[in-house]
């Protein structure tokens, strides 16, 4: 379908601004502007108690919210890794998804506030995430959840996260729930040809992810590693069911769409949507674009399928 008017609106604003494209931009700017309009995901859910933790990882003092809904629970768990090309953004900005999905799926979300490349290049982000989960299958009785109902999730960068998670887990004998793949990017050969879709004009570009995989990665042997790019993975049997989107107009859409085929091809539960007429990121601007905020109802239905309550 066409590009939808919110999304188009949305994108006039944003070009208005005549910001220069990450790639030109670099790290510290991105840095900036990624701190402004910290409500651009709309309003955040009053009931859900937002605490402020940190864990100790292999590397760092780690940061991380925790949303925790109304009730007396004990309570499902999501472990979220937010987006930003490994490079920016912050777990503040995801206050409102993170509180909606708690509510809505009966869970207590834990977002970590994972180190940042170039600065801290794979597997440290990598890391940093696993390591979380660890620490919240390890406090599960403190958090007041149920260690059998704990899932994975993130979007972007977070989804090539949460897939990575994922992979980990199974190989380390560690049972997951689900994982949430918000328009991951799983792969860097997605943006390595002249004629990608979808590679100017609608937010995230082409020439801007393929910086951003530079940002990440520490050379060609990383390409090899599917904790780094999972679409390298020889397997994905045995992977925790997958909840799954992509959107039209995004230069990650062919990643994701061939990701999810490789998880049904290997008998991996899977339920995946491609959203019409809407961009990358759109998941975050609920403020500008109403489907950001009504994806929502699907994620939650979804995951509410998978924990069978």
């Amino acid at each position: 379908m066409p590009l939808h008017p919110q999304a188009k609106s949305f994108l006039d604003l944003m070009a208005s601004f005549n910001a220069p494209d990450i790639s030109e931009a670099g790290a510290f700017a991105a840095r900036s502007g990624s701190h402004g309009e910290p409500d651009i995901s709309g309003p955040i859910d009053p009931t859900v108690r937002i605490d402020n933790r940190f864990f100790t990882s292999s590397t760092a003092d780690t940061y991380i919210k925790v949303y925790t809904p109304a009730g007396s629970g004990p309570f499902n768990a999501l472990v979220y890794f937010h987006g930003g090309g490994w490079v920016v953004n912050y777990v503040a900005k995801y206050d409102a998804q993170c509180a909606a999905l708690a509510t809505m799926t009966n869970s207590v979300v834990i977002s970590i506030n994972y180190q940042k490349a170039p600065e801290h290049k794979f597997p440290i982000p990598f890391n940093d995430c696993y390591e979380g989960l660890e620490w919240v299958i390890a406090n599960a009785k403190a958090l007041n959840i149920k260690s059998d109902k704990i899932g994975v999730g993130g979007d972007s960068a977070g989804g090539n996260l949460a897939s990575a998670v994922a992979l980990a887990a199974r190989d380390r004998g560690v049972k997951l729930a689900y994982q949430l793949l918000i328009y991951p990017c799983n792969g860097p050969e997605y943006v390595d040809s002249s004629d990608v879709p979808n590679a100017e004009t609608f937010g995230l570009t082409q020439r801007g992810m393929k910086w951003l995989w530079e940002q990440y990665l520490n050379g060609p042997a990383d390409r090899t590693n599917p904790y780094a790019v999972p679409h390298s993975a020889k397997s994905y049997q045995g992977l925790a069911p997958a909840i799954m989107f992509t959107a039209e107009y995004d230069v990650l859409r062919q990643d994701g769409i061939d990701y999810a085929a490789k998880l049904k091809a290997a008998g991996v539960p899977t339920a995946y949507i491609d959203c019409p007429g809407m961009i990358h990121g759109f998941f975050n601007y609920g403020k500008y674009i109403d489907e950001g905020i009504n994806i929502r109802t699907w994620i939650a239905a979804e995951i509410t399928k998978v924990l069978g309550k």
